[in-house]
């Protein structure tokens, strides 16, 4: 019988050891590759899956609601806190869920799963309940990660005192909980790892410069993206560190005592966690700054239908679109490209709604590009289309993330269903006849390499892709025409230059180089689903 200690995962949030320490430190420590067979060589910061597991959960606790939920019939359910999961199992993302207005994620994905939840594991954006964790020890999953913050069940909401009738049910709760974790084989307690040196950094020149950001600033030639993106960071963080980071350190000390985890509320374990805790926050923060919804968002590139396009369902809101394509942007920072990374996350709408709190929407896959599974990584060539020497580039060798999350997908695409494919760039002309083939109904995405041809690997087929509607990161439809009417038409309403050389780099190529060492070269994240040896979202 294998029980979790806090003290397990203590060392992992420790980023200076004490001198009688024997650990190497995380700092020069660089993960196995997801998909390939030996250590990644010559890779900057990426994500661990835990942490990218992790970042996926807070980022679920937020996704938009079709209804305001009314909480105030019932208090104890207005102590509920809504929560995150992600459910991995063989190195696949079997789901992204969320709490319902009635029931708790850990339920939503017992009744969405089942027995397939055997061996997986999951990643909670806050301490799941005793009802979900019986329930979840129940069915045999391998293992619970949790972020360690206010639990599901809330500890505060109540009286100052904590002594009236709902925080006793909280910390009642909290008392179960530990015993059940303390009598179960899975392995329940925190999985959170310190970042790699310099990974916020790069994360925030990724995402400044990334291609949504690019749009912004190919429309807006006036505008100072520097100055949009860092106030939306800021904005951002002061949100999540509300909903995630509990500002008062004592009241925090007091839940981490109250669910069980006595041991990092000792020094310097206390500090080391909120530290990590603020580190992946602002890693959320700047990810989710780089699609930012002012005068952009998602809409139809070509706005008028055609007759067989006529019946196709409308697009989902700007919303849940921009949710989805940031779930995309966290994939990519889990890539095995040393160039750049791709995300995508594949989401079909059902018929009828679902328990979810994501509505009738549901998870059919999601990917990064990697080299393929199982293969040694050293042996393939890393070269870009700059080097002379074709056999020397990658392109042949790569798995591109929409491939990954097709091939690796945990639900079948269903012809009568809307399916919804959010990839962070312009799908190629070796994906484009996958995408149409695999019934992918519509495409949220941007298209600054649209009609490139670089060689190596082209778009040229996206803008003349049939019967898939393409939803592009641009302009307000009223701030279109007013562009088109204002000078000449180049692409989605934009004036101005848009086009590049057919050989020259996209916006989110260019990085700023900053005093680099081997840590900061790019890494983004596999096109595989997972993190480890099947292309699927998996945990290391």
């Amino acid at each position: 019988m294998e029980t979790t200690n806090a003290v397990q995962s203590i060392q992992d949030f420790t980023p200076s050891c004490a001198a009688s320490c024997k650990c190497k430190g995380y700092q020069d420590v660089k993960e196995d590759s997801i998909q390939t067979e030996t250590k990644v060589q010559g890779h900057g910061p990426r994500l661990s899956k835990a942490n990218l597991f992790t970042l996926l959960s807070l980022w679920m606790e937020l996704f938009p609601r079709e209804e305001k939920e009314d909480r105030n019939e019932n208090e104890i359910v207005a102590q509920t806190r809504s929560t995150g999961l992600v459910v991995v199992r063989d190195q696949r993302v079997l789901g992204l869920h969320c709490s319902g207005s009635e029931l708790h994620a850990g339920q939503v994905a017992v009744i969405r799963h089942g027995p397939k939840l055997a061996a997986s594991e999951l990643y909670f954006s806050r301490k799941p309940c005793a009802t979900c964790l019986k329930m979840l020890i129940n069915v045999g999953v391998s293992r619970i990660s949790f972020w360690p913050g206010d639990p599901e069940f809330s500890l505060l909401v109540g009286g100052c005192n904590g002594m009236d009738s709902i925080s006793q049910e909280a910390v009642l709760d909290a008392i179960a909980s530990e015993k059940l974790k303390s009598n179960s084989r899975p392995h329940i307690g925190v999985a959170m790892q310190p970042l790699a040196l310099s990974f916020q950094q790069f994360v925030m020149e990724t995402s400044s410069g990334c291609e949504f950001m690019g749009r912004i600033s190919e429309d807006c030639p006036d505008l100072d993206i520097g100055d949009l993106f860092h106030r939306q960071m800021k904005q951002n963080m002061d949100t999540f560190s509300r909903e995630f980071l509990i500002l008062q350190e004592q009241r925090h000390r007091d839940i981490l005592a109250t669910i069980g985890l006595e041991n990092f509320c000792m020094e310097p374990y206390f500090s080391n966690l909120r530290q990590n805790m603020r580190e992946l926050v602002r890693v959320l923060a700047s990810v989710a700054a780089s699609v930012p919804l002012l005068q952009h968002g998602f809409y139809r590139k070509d706005p008028q239908p055609t007759a067989s396009e006529s019946v196709q369902p409308p697009g989902v809101s700007q919303e849940t679109a921009r949710h989805c394509t940031i779930q995309a942007r966290l994939l990519a920072y889990r890539t095995e490209d040393s160039k750049i990374g791709v995300g995508a996350v594949i989401w079909a709408e059902g018929k009828f709604g679902g328990c979810d709190g994501t509505g009738r929407l549901y998870l059919v896959g999601c990917g990064y590009n990697a080299y393929p599974v199982g293969s040694e990584y050293g042996e393939y060539p890393q070269m870009g289309n700059k080097q002379q020497d074709r056999k020397r580039r990658k392109y042949r060798y790569i798995i591109h993330a929409e491939q990954n999350a097709l091939s690796f997908r945990s639900a079948e695409i269903r012809e009568e269903e809307n399916t919804m494919l959010f990839v962070t760039k312009c799908p190629c002309d070796e994906c484009i006849p996958l995408i149409q083939g695999a019934g992918v109904k519509q495409i949220y995405t941007t298209d600054l390499d649209s009609g490139k041809d670089k060689g190596d690997i082209s778009y040229l087929r996206f803008s003349g892709l049939r019967g898939v509607l393409k939803f592009i990161w641009q302009k307000t439809s009223l701030t279109r025409c007013a562009s088109e009417h204002a000078g000449p038409h180049l692409a989605n309403g934009c004036v101005g230059k848009h086009r590049r050389q057919a050989e020259q780099e996209p916006y989110c190529n260019k990085r700023p180089r900053s005093a680099m060492t081997e840590d900061h070269t790019p890494c983004l994240l596999n096109n595989g689903l997972g993190p480890l040896a099947s292309s699927p979202v998996s945990p290391d």
